[in-house]
């Protein structure tokens, strides 16, 4: 049995989403505040570890954290227009967001694998569209 199974194998679908949303909303916090440290911690520390971008790929946890160290920082306040959160599990499920940047309009979305770690909620893999 994992964490938040019951000993008939289901899992308390409710409970998982508000935990997944909760890490959700910190990292989205750190996302628009540029918390470096924190955004990479947000991600599971693996070289599996993934995120997808329109300008290519980023695999494991360096690239991603060479990544955030010298994103640009303008332009990060953004309006969330939707989010779901997908439990898959006890231990894992799927977030997605759709966008919009207050500074330039832009709009975007990006999905998000969780999965649930010794310490916390953490990224597997993520997916970011940013459109014109």
């Amino acid at each position: 049995m994992t964490v938040g199974e019951t000993a008939g194998g289901e899992f308390d679908a409710s409970g998982v989403a508000t935990e997944i949303r909760a890490a959700f909303d910190a990292y989205e916090a750190a996302l628009v505040g540029n918390d470096v440290a924190a955004l990479i911690g947000f991600f599971w520390d693996d070289a599996r570890a993934t995120r997808l971008m329109t300008e290519g790929g980023l695999y494991g946890i360096e690239a991603i954290a060479a990544f955030r160290k010298n994103r640009p920082t303008e332009d990060l306040a953004r309006e969330l227009t939707r989010v779901d959160i997908v439990p898959l599990g006890a231990d894992v499920g799927v977030a997605t967001a759709e966008y919009r940047r207050t500074g330039s309009g832009r709009r975007g979305a990006q999905s998000q694998v969780w999965v649930r770690r010794p310490e916390g909620w953490r990224i597997a893999s993520a997916h970011v569209s940013l459109g014109g």
